[in-house]
């Protein structure tokens, strides 16, 4: 059992915070984006294994883009960022499989495809809290035909990208720039998590009753740790090197989650 008041919050994250959940109906976003036929011939600048939902991705965008941001140049309207998303294959125990490189192996063909397009006064229907600058966003299924389900959740594109407002709501442009340093080193120590690869290290931990803990995101992309139970705790979205704490007052298991990517889920027990 979760008593909310049990648990405090200290943050050290900077410039961080949520948009307000605000419903899609009557936002026609993605209706403005047609499948961008032809990505493949872009340039692919980066790769993700997501270990949540074992899911392959390959990062596709279009040649001027890539040739302005590494001109140092803001990202030109015009531009679509087109994700692909690949099945993987999977040893016995349900693990996926890495390739000699490091990377996922890919499962057949693609399996569906997400698209950030940029283009002049999009987005000026919305209000500051959500709006993405002049970016909207669409999901097509593997046959390239809009994805009516998922589009219906666009706001979920949108609450994940604006905590990257400074870089124009791209959370991969250092990829997109060639300026990725790679991973970066991941945090250890009792009381600690990392946030990497889209898990939680180590998934479970166990701390006495009063300690806190800490996360650190280490991942390119935006994470928030969401305690669930009788009522639900949210910390700041933590963009990649900030971290969040809590501090756990009373014995219990405590279920977690990752509230932007569901599918991370952790646990922490607490005792005497």
């Amino acid at each position: 059992m979760i008593r909310r008041s049990g648990v405090s919050v200290a943050i050290s994250a900077v410039c961080v915070g949520m948009g307000a959940l605000i419903a899609a109906t009557g936002f026609a976003g993605p209706d403005k984006i047609s499948f961008p036929d032809g990505y493949e011939k872009g340039v692919l600048y980066g790769t993700v294994d997501r270990y949540d939902i074992k899911q392959f991705r390959e990062l596709y965008a279009t040649p001027e883009a890539v040739k302005a941001v590494r001109e140092g140049k803001p990202i030109p309207r015009g531009t679509v960022l087109t994700l692909v998303q690949y099945a993987v294959k999977l040893d016995e125990k349900g693990n996926p499989v890495k390739g000699p490189d490091g990377h996922f192996v890919k499962a057949g063909g693609p399996a569906g495809y997400t698209v950030m397009e940029k283009r002049q006064g999009w987005g000026a229907e919305y209000p500051a809290e959500w709006r993405n600058g002049e970016w909207e966003y669409a999901v097509f299924t593997k046959d390239r035909t809009p994805n009516a389900k998922a589009n219906a959740n666009t706001k979920a594109c949108f609450d994940c990208h604006k905590p990257h407002e400074k870089q124009d709501f791209v959370m991969t442009l250092a990829s997109l720039s060639g300026t990725a340093l790679g991973a970066a080193r991941r945090p250890s120590g009792p009381g600690t998590v990392a946030i990497a690869e889209f898990l939680f290290g180590p998934e479970k931990i166990t701390v006495k009753q009063g300690q806190t803990i800490t996360w650190t995101n280490v991942d390119d992309s935006p994470h928030q740790v969401t305690v669930q139970g009788e009522s639900t705790l949210r910390t700041p979205v933590l963009l990649k090197g900030q971290s969040t704490a809590l501090k756990f007052d009373y014995e219990g298991t405590y279920g977690y989650i990752c509230g932007l990517h569901p599918g991370m889920k952790g646990q922490i027990e607490v005792t005497k």
